[in-house]
């Protein structure tokens, strides 16, 4: 984190991350109908692997490609891979709002994690947005109401746990390993590239993109790395306090693309159950800046 804020640049920053996430969500449901989740991400992961490379390459930064703390950047992949794969299949069962607004419940489940595997102290604030977050997330789902909860809402939930892992390795990797941002996306590109190419290759019938799918793979990579890019960048520029409210931006206007071109309906309780974990992540966001 920079000593200087900039928050206007934060926010131009944002605005990259905010089209990145909603491009890979459009591109991921449009490539279901002829991939499956390891394909996408198998083929997402090679030519994130070419964009890594030829940014390693122009820039000449070989050395931080080189090898170490492998067992942190296996463990981030094997969360990340996972997660991607169960959003990726969510996306395809429920609506696009409704899949973000349980995604937004990783950093809660983060910050659990942090306490019962990095010795982070569990507070009462802590506590107690763990139970807010837990609470959107009923109201999201609604899983007493209807058809209960489905396979699409329960694999929308589980991605945020895979989410929450690949984010405490990533804590590590950066603060305990000293492993910069470059070295961790060469190493998730290459090692999910190989999860992709077994688990994509398992039943013996691998998908080629044709020539209408191949523009949406890129898609699917250029933005994915982007969007994440972006949000780094972001939070190096201007505190956590400042870009996570611009990042939940992210729900109005997937649910807008949902409606204009998925007939997707508007749904209340859906924003409500979002406000919530919102709000349970940003109480914790305030309260770590003010230890800070």
């Amino acid at each position: 984190m920079s000593h200087t804020s900039h928050p206007i640049k934060a926010a131009l920053w944002m605005s990259g991350a905010l089209a990145g996430f909603s491009s890979m969500a459009v591109a991921g449901r449009a490539l279901a109908a002829n991939l499956d989740t390891f394909e996408i991400l198998g083929y997402r992961s090679f030519f994130g692997l070419l964009i890594v490379l030829s940014v390693t390459i122009a820039q000449r930064r070989y050395r931080e490609l080189r090898p170490k703390a492998m067992w942190l950047h296996f463990g981030r992949n094997v969360g990340h891979f996972a997660g991607q794969n169960l959003w990726l299949f969510a996306l395809t069962l429920i609506p696009m709002a409704q899949l973000f607004a349980l995604e937004f419940s990783y950093p809660i489940l983060v910050g659990l994690g942090a306490t019962l595997f990095l010795g982070e102290k569990m507070t009462p604030l802590r506590a107690g947005t763990s139970v807010m977050g837990f609470i959107g997330i009923l109201v999201v789902a609604r899983p007493f109401t209807g058809d209960g909860l489905s396979i699409g809402l329960l694999a929308a939930m589980a991605c945020a746990f895979g989410f929450a892992a690949s984010a405490l390795f990533t804590k590590r990797l950066t603060l305990t390993a000293h492993v910069s941002v470059l070295s961790i996306m060469f190493w998730m590109v290459l090692i999910q590239l190989g999860f992709g190419i077994l688990c994509a290759g398992f039943d013996g019938d691998v998908a080629i993109p044709t020539l209408r799918d191949l523009p949406w793979v890129l898609v699917v990579a250029v933005s994915g790395l982007g969007a994440h890019f972006c949000l780094t960048t972001a939070l190096s520029l201007a505190p956590a306090s400042i870009v996570t409210p611009i990042d939940f931006l992210r729900l109005p206007i997937i649910a807008v693309i949902g409606m204009l071109f998925y007939a997707e309906s508007l749904d209340f309780f859906v924003f409500l159950g979002a406000a919530i974990i919102f709000s349970a992540n940003y109480f914790n966001i305030l309260a770590e800046a003010r230890r800070t």
